[in-house]
């Protein structure tokens, strides 16, 4: 049975702003012999809290709202797994008034197209009277002044 709506391509190394390199572990694969799902996120959530960590110079942990994570999704293109390292590019999809989406492309070796695009929604919740389920606005300015410049809208 066919679809009614195409696939869309691979995304490439162009689709990103901001890069980092993750090192990949023996344990990360399967017993098929390729990187299990569960690492692909892991991947997301380091690539997205390492660079704001970086990019904002704060300890984000400690913002008086922080993000909480609310949805994540995976394509998968290709497989990927130990010993070579991915590369994680980093973009934004939107900024809101109290989330923003990101998108992480894995790429592994020299390859143009993602092995792997996540999608990662953070919505920022008050931090400063214990664990709350309601989001905050505005979006914590640190936040909102490194995810703005990462803005690239899919297409």
């Amino acid at each position: 049975m066919g679809s009614t709506s195409a696939r869309r391509p691979p995304p490439t190394r162009d689709d990103y702003v901001v890069w980092r390199r993750l090192t990949t572990r023996w344990a990360d694969d399967d017993v098929y012999g390729h990187m299990n799902n569960a690492v692909y996120y892991e991947m997301f959530d380091t690539a997205v809290n390492a660079h704001l960590l970086e990019a904002t110079g704060v300890d984000i942990r400690r913002l008086p709202a922080v993000g909480v994570v609310a949805e994540t999704s995976c394509r998968y293109f290709r497989e990927i797994g130990f010993p070579e390292p991915v590369d994680a590019g980093l973009a934004v999809e939107k900024v809101g008034s109290s989330s923003v989406i990101y998108r992480i492309g894995l790429f592994q070796g020299d390859a143009a197209e993602a092995a792997a695009e996540g999608r990662f929604v953070h919505v920022y919740v008050d931090n400063t009277s214990g664990p709350g389920d309601r989001p905050v606005r505005p979006l914590p300015d640190e936040i909102r002044a490194v995810a703005e410049p990462l803005h690239r809208p899919t297409g």
